[in-house]
């Protein structure tokens, strides 16, 4: 049966109007799957790009799938006709079946690219739970997931891996592998799922991919395609199917370093403002169709709502920010062209901001009414400082934080002030791996730390990498707020309970070719109401 039908009111409906909402309503099985065309389907192989489950909650979580018998079809639509196919989907407690507690349809549309996002509802927390999905006569495969503690509940423990960066060209998605292997509540993936370059034979993999894919993605023919081509990968599949993942975007889902309404710098810089609006919303709608987001999540054209916040009993709650959409241009005309700038006094300004006040004041207010011992703030680009010079200089990059030190001390003072018990900030984007204290004002050599943050390397962007590079020998000189540092590729994983936090930085000694094993490079620990990082 239908999931939640009678939450949806016809005001609403009406009011997100035409085919696009209908198309939302019937990927999400909110109107069941009677309305589907009677099409036979012809091709076999509907699967091809796996199944996945996200942003779970104490009763349920969303599933994804897309219909997709020629992924790599050139005009994006994965070798499907313009028609709406029925598919089905079972829950399962049970890996064989045998004890189904939820059944449904949703409609996959050719507007929403054959995805669907059904919503499931009313399943008991802390549990997993084993999925799939059918079409015509196809069955696709399992996946497994797994319901966040109920609300009220004290869990013991939590363990979830933090990933981000994965550039096709630049390696094998080995590190998903091994996220499949370990036994997790939950990942989050924290940007840069895609890169939008053209792939072309010119890559460290050393393989020749299809014609179609050798130019950049611009529209949202060319954004399907991108992630048709990165969902075929087997590792990438495996994780999704054992996991429920949390999702944000940065900025390669769109292009390199764009801010708000504009690209300052790269191969596409200062578009005009309308054919820019028309590339976010094509992105932010592939993005959607090809992950395990939420209705919420919805794209309106050039807009998407990223900021959400999930909750894992009262052990942690999840904020996941959004850095690009409200965001003031670069600072300092982008340090030139190189994104790095010295003597800018244009990043202190007052009224710069990352957040925008309204998401500044949703991150804060969350923090006050949270009952949860640690709050993980899911962001996108580096908020603690990265100094190039061991002097008394400061040369820093413009994108992240640094360039925006005016909302970084807004956030992390009022987080003092407002006494928030263990501010851990999770990052990706930088395709090095850093565990670093947050000071209230990196200005004030004095100034206590107010928090923690990890950022996570890459999982194949910058290629094969190294453990301490000449910038990480910079970087531990110019900044001693920093314990750690490396630039091997990886992942984070996180085991946390009621006293401590720890991170294992997960390292791969290449990924120019498959099979790479694993290690854990460091781990660092975070103690309850004691903020900053220490040796594990």
């Amino acid at each position: 049966m239908a999931q939640d039908s009678s939450s949806f009111s016809r005001r609403r409906f009406l009011g997100w109007g035409g085919a696009g909402t209908a198309a939302v309503l019937l990927g999400t099985g909110a109107l069941g799957g009677e309305s589907a065309s009677a099409y036979t389907l012809k091709k076999a192989g509907l699967f091809t790009l796996g199944v996945a489950s996200g942003d779970p909650a104490p009763d349920g979580f969303v599933l994804w799938t897309r219909l997709a018998p020629d992924p790599i079809a050139a005009d994006g639509l994965g070798g499907m006709p313009a028609k709406s196919v029925k598919v089905d989907y079972e829950v399962a407690t049970d890996e064989r079946f045998k004890h189904i507690v939820r059944r449904g349809s949703a409609v996959a549309t050719p507007e929403l690219a054959h995805s669907v996002h059904p919503e499931i509802r009313g399943l008991a927390p802390s549990r997993h739970y084993f999925y799939r999905f059918r079409a015509g006569n196809e069955i696709s495969p399992v996946g497994r997931t797994k319901t966040m503690p109920a609300a009220n509940s004290n869990p013991h423990s939590l363990d979830f891996a933090f990933a981000s960066c994965q550039a096709w060209q630049d390696g094998y998605f080995t590190a998903y592998d091994h996220i499949a292997e370990d036994d997790l509540d939950l990942v989050v993936h924290l940007g840069d799922y895609i890169y939008e370059y053209e792939l072309t034979a010119n890559n460290k993999r050393g393989a020749t991919p299809p014609p179609q894919l050798g130019t950049e993605a611009k529209d949202l023919a060319r954004y399907r395609l991108q992630y048709s081509f990165y969902k075929l990968e087997a590792p990438l599949q495996k994780a999704h199917a054992r996991f429920p993942f949390i999702h944000t975007l940065d900025d390669h889902e769109v292009c390199n370093d764009w801010a708000g309404d504009t690209v300052l710098m790269g191969r596409n810089p200062n578009p005009d403002p309308v054919e820019f609006a028309k590339r976010k919303a094509g992105a932010f709608q592939a993005f959607y169709e090809n992950l395990p987001l939420r209705r919420s999540q919805i794209p309106s054209g050039p807009h998407i709502r990223l900021h959400r916040r999930l909750s894992y009993g009262r052990l942690a709650d999840f904020t996941m920010i959004d850095t690009r959409q409200s965001r003031d241009i670069q600072a300092c005309s982008y340090g030139n062209g190189t994104g790095r700038t010295t003597n800018c006094d244009e990043r202190f300004d007052a009224g710069r901001t990352i957040l925008g006040d309204e998401q500044r004041r949703w991150i804060l207010d969350g923090f006050s009414r949270s009952r949860a011992r640690w709050q993980v703030l899911g962001n996108q680009v580096p908020m603690g400082e990265t100094d190039w010079d061991p002097g008394p200089g400061k040369d820093v990059w413009v994108d992240p934080w640094d360039g925006y030190v005016a909302d970084r001390n807004k956030l992390l003072g009022a987080a003092q002030d407002r006494h928030v018990r263990n501010l851990v900030v999770i990052t990706g984007d930088r395709h090095q791996a850093y565990a670093w204290d947050l000071k209230r004002d990196f200005a004030d050599p004095n100034s206590p730390t107010v928090a923690t943050e990890f950022v996570g390397t890459s999982v194949t962007s910058g290629g094969d990498g190294a453990d301490i590079d000449a910038v990480g020998k910079t970087f531990l000189a110019a900044n001693p707020h920093m314990k750690f540092y490396s630039a091997q590729r990886g992942y984070v994983r996180v085991n946390v309970d009621r006293e401590r936090w720890k991170s294992d930085f997960r390292a791969l000694p290449y990924v120019s070719k498959p099979g790479a094993p694993i290690t854990t490079r460091a781990s660092f620990v975070v103690e309850d109401r004691k903020p900053g990082v220490t040796p594990a």
